[in-house]
């Protein structure tokens, strides 16, 4: 009669929290396996940051060709002369930099190359207590010679706002949209971030093609989704026991 009572009165299996906990657990290991990715690619993107300190500049134009054949072009420094492109017409995209919120100025670029004819230039960056901006005049084709380095575009988010072309305000790279908007043809699909001057006399617009500081401080951020998945299972195994010795 003992065995009959004890099993008749044990409270029900808690399916539905069971079912919770492996879901949440689940969750939480997936963010730590995800920024365990994140960490290898932040380790890749910091070697070749290292490397770049010291690269000389190339010509952009062989580069260019060598993308169009399957070519690596991200992270390459790159030397080229651009017709009038510090009075050339440009497209305003947000951005933040250690010093706050400002816009990044984007400009197309006349090319040789086999392929592309023009490439989009990321001049630099204008604080957002600055509202002046340089002159534009698409006549003039006075040369600039440029040093910078070749970034491929991010790709945008869920949390990244819609592109307003209409309104000129820009929050991810996309180059066909940017290019077709300055009427650049024949773009190449990765961008030049200018590293010098497109206008010297402007000192407002300041060439940053990568941060001061790149952090990585994925693996902290993946122990810590890691630890909270073996703490939740820890609690659950807790009120799994104190539900078996009822």
């Amino acid at each position: 009669m003992t065995a009959s009572t004890d099993t008749s009165t044990r409270k029900a299996f808690p399916l539905g929290l069971t079912i919770a906990t492996l879901i949440a657990a689940a969750i939480l290991v997936w963010l730590g396996a995800w920024q365990m990715q994140r960490l290898a690619w932040k380790t890749d993107l910091l070697a070749r940051v290292a490397a770049l300190q010291a690269a000389p500049a190339r010509p952009l134009g062989p580069v260019l060709d060598s993308l169009a054949q399957g070519g690596q072009g991200d992270f390459i420094r790159v030397k080229v002369e651009c017709p009038g492109l510090g009075a050339a017409p440009y497209l305003e995209l947000y951005s933040v930099r250690e010093s706050g919120a400002g816009l990044r100025l984007i400009s197309a670029c006349a090319v040789q190359s086999a392929r592309y004819r023009t490439i989009l230039v990321d001049r630099g960056f204008v604080a957002d207590n600055i509202s002046a901006r340089p002159p534009v005049n698409p006549g003039d084709r006075t040369p600039v010679a440029l040093v910078g380095v070749l970034r491929a575009p991010d790709k945008a988010t869920f949390v990244t706002p819609p592109n307003d072309l209409e309104g000129n305000h820009w929050y991810s790279r996309d180059i066909p949209a940017m290019a077709a908007r300055l009427k650049a043809v024949s773009p190449a699909p990765i961008i030049l971030a200018a590293e010098t001057s497109s206008n010297p006399g402007w000192q407002a617009l300041k060439p940053e093609p990568l941060p001061a500081e790149i952090p990585n401080r994925h693996l902290e951020y993946a122990l810590t989704w890691f630890g909270l998945a073996g703490a939740l299972a820890a609690v659950y195994a807790a009120m799994l026991w104190r539900w078996w010795k009822a």
